[in-house]
């Protein structure tokens, strides 16, 4: 297929391969995959085509792990984190907004621009706002280090799980039985997590348990 080879008669579009012309639906989409872990392609291609790779990195399951450690052992980090991510991303839009904004009305304004007080006005509560954006940006920069580094105490067990998934994955090589996905993996930390947390938490009930029963024993001997 020759790239952009489009022909359009009428409100048809085809499309030229080889020495025919298809009729070319405007829904139409073409994926293709491969099990190469990291293919190289020419860049005619590259330019013609959506690259996406789903390759899993040690350092990327280390902190889609890390991301899940949290969420779990801490819900309160992962909420902050996840309402700061929200307030960052409504602030560049509110920004971007501002700027359309004021364009659209520079490019609207007819005669001399000072003397358009509409404008002028936008101007200074645009100037005010976008101020207070960038200082709410900054406080949100600092909370987002604070999470950032209470999260990272969580780190050793993101980093052994992301070991540990990959020893698994190296397993084929003895047999094509041992194949795992990553989503059962990630199925199998949870519940892991689950586990070590009710056994901890029976440990802690039951040595609240001793310890009322030895100030039972010491009032009774009194």
């Amino acid at each position: 297929m020759y790239a952009r080879a489009i022909i359009k008669k009428g409100k048809s579009k085809y499309i030229k391969m080889g020495d025919k012309e298809l009729t070319l639906s405007s829904g139409f989409n073409l994926f293709m995959h491969t099990k190469l872990s990291n293919p190289h392609y020419p860049p005619e291609i590259q330019a013609e085509c959506t690259l996406i790779n789903f390759t899993v990195t040690e350092s990327g399951l280390e902190d889609q792990l890390l991301a899940i450690v949290v969420e779990m052992e801490r819900p309160d980090l992962a909420a902050q984190k996840k309402e700061l991510v929200k307030q960052q991303n409504e602030f560049k839009i509110k920004l971007a907004e501002l700027e359309s904004g004021l364009l659209r009305q520079l490019a609207e304004s007819k005669g001399d621009i000072l003397d358009d007080i509409e404008l002028i006005e936008n101007l200074e509560y645009s100037k005010k706002l976008s101020i207070e954006i960038q200082e709410k940006v900054e406080k949100a920069k600092i909370t987002e280090e604070v999470i950032n580094l209470a999260s990272e105490n969580y780190r050793p067990a993101a980093s052994r799980g992301a070991l540990v998934f990959f020893l698994l994955n190296e397993l084929y090589k003895i047999h094509s039985f041992y194949k795992f996905s990553l989503d059962s993996f990630v199925i199998v930390v949870r519940r892991a997590i689950n586990i070590v947390a009710e056994s901890l938490k029976k440990k802690k009930d039951a040595g609240a348990e001793d310890g009322a029963e030895g100030e039972e024993g010491k009032e009774g001997e009194e």
